[in-house]
């Protein structure tokens, strides 16, 4: 029997991973409008108009202020706790992973000892 020459595909080199140095430049340089810092943040700001509003007005922007703060909050925590099951479910699969490598390893080791000792 032959042996084919297997090809081996070249992938390029990866580029350095950024400097702390860069990382910090690239989100100081960011717009404020940048997807990064609106995605989450929430629809209540203080603006220019803090100054001008009323006191009521002033209070009842704090209040959705603190409610926003509060649900992300909460959409925080519930993502922790989802990931914190995902990582235990994750951490079992490879568990059971591990233990059926090892009875796959004993069958084959089993078989291979019946077949030259027969």
């Amino acid at each position: 029997m032959g042996s084919k020459a297997k090809k081996r595909m070249v992938l390029p080199t990866r580029p350095a991973p950024p400097t702390m140095e860069q990382i910090l430049k690239d989100v100081r340089e960011a717009p404020a409008e940048d997807l990064v810092f609106t995605s989450l943040a929430p629809e209540v700001s203080l603006g220019p108009s803090w100054r001008t509003e009323s006191p009521e007005a002033q209070w009842e922007q704090l209040y959705q202020q603190s409610r926003a703060y509060v649900a992300t909050n909460q959409r925080l925590k519930q993502a922790g706790d989802e990931l914190r099951q995902k990582y235990e479910d994750l951490w079992q699969a490879g568990q059971e992973l591990e233990q059926d490598i090892i009875q796959v390893k004993q069958v084959a080791l089993s078989g291979a000892t019946t077949t030259f000792s027969g």
